[in-house]
């Protein structure tokens, strides 16, 4: 038999906050995004492992609040008054030590006095960075900071079934009980998982079955170790 020519569909997730999933893990940090615009100050920092749900939580807040998102070199590469005059609600996403700190701590001032908001999201906590300057290191020491630890087996199991549901895949619980013990507990893996076994199944002309989870695991396994 043929193989089904699989093709490669970008598919987007929703990033609604009615799609977002509390948990033990990431509770305290959605308190604080629903806190907004009552925060104490102008900063708020998410910080937590790869594969956490920093950037998905960055996303509901965008929704929420008309964010702009931004990356660390557009920090420095755009001055604050123009991103100020698209949104005096900013975002910088996955934002570390070792960027343009005279261009963040710009940034920082000039959404305060903007009466805007400023949220970072990062692996490790800003109090932490190596800063030279000590004005943004006071500034962003003085922000809450509130960590994002790795989802438990109940989150990554109902986000399997969230990102099946998504794809429109059908899964019986027998494969997602074989998949979650053998399966790295961040969502970017789940991800990864769940658009291979969707293309595998496709190409293939199979439903999604413990021998196939089998092949497909093994195969994203191989990957990773080459990489």
């Amino acid at each position: 038999m043929n193989k089904q020519l699989a093709l490669d569909l970008a598919h987007r997730p929703a990033h609604g906050a009615e799609d977002f999933l509390v948990a033990p893990c990431n509770a305290e940090a959605i308190a604080w995004l629903d806190r907004w615009p009552d925060w104490p100050g102008p900063a708020l920092a998410l910080h937590g492992p790869a594969g956490c749900g920093k950037t998905h939580m960055a996303h509901v807040w965008k929704a929420r609040s008309g964010a702009l998102l931004l990356k660390p070199d557009e920090v420095a590469a755009t001055a604050p008054d123009v991103l100020l005059t698209r949104s005096n609600r900013l975002i910088i996403d996955d934002a570390s030590a070792g960027q343009d700190e005279h261009a963040l701590l710009h940034l920082y001032n000039m959404t305060r006095e903007a009466q805007g908001h400023l949220l970072i999201t990062s692996r490790v906590a800003p109090a932490r960075w190596a800063i030279e300057l000590p004005d943004l290191r006071s500034r962003l020491s003085a922000a809450p900071a509130v960590a994002i630890g790795r989802p438990d087996d109940g989150l990554i199991g109902a986000v399997l079934v969230k990102l099946f549901a998504d794809r429109q895949l059908p899964v019986e619980s027998d494969v997602l009980t074989f998949i979650l013990p053998r399966m790295e507990r961040t969502f970017s893996a789940a991800r990864a998982l769940v658009a291979a076994l969707d293309r595998s199944s496709l190409a293939a002309r199979r439903r999604i079955t413990i021998p196939l989870a089998r092949d497909v695991m093994a195969e994203l396994e191989e990957q990773n170790l080459g990489d």
